[in-house]
């Protein structure tokens, strides 16, 4: 059985299937967040998973698009080992 090496890996290029995949992850979210509503049961819980999922999310948008765009337009991330590299090669205060 072939390995696939990271040149046979191809971005997904097709409408569809992007949009396929997107629900897919609605789905799988919207899921495991009434699971956990379920599992938590409290006001309290549910305020903090909330909380939780934005702040992730708002980190999410600032590693991979601000940094991007505004902080160093000339380096693009692939990842978070990408971003650990990053982080670890840069220079203090720059």
């Amino acid at each position: 059985m072939d390995d696939m090496s990271k040149s046979d890996m191809r971005d997904i290029k097709n409408p569809a299937a992007m949009w396929t995949k997107a629900i897919l992850f609605l789905v799988i979210g919207l899921g495991a967040s009434i699971l956990l509503a379920l599992e938590v049961g409290t006001l309290k819980g549910l305020l903090l998973l909330v909380l939780s999922i934005w702040a992730f999310c708002r980190a999410y948008y600032f590693v991979f698009y601000v940094i991007e765009k505004y902080v160093d337009p000339g380096y693009r991330f692939s990842g978070l080992i990408s971003l650990a590299r990053y982080l670890f090669r840069r220079k203090p205060g720059g």
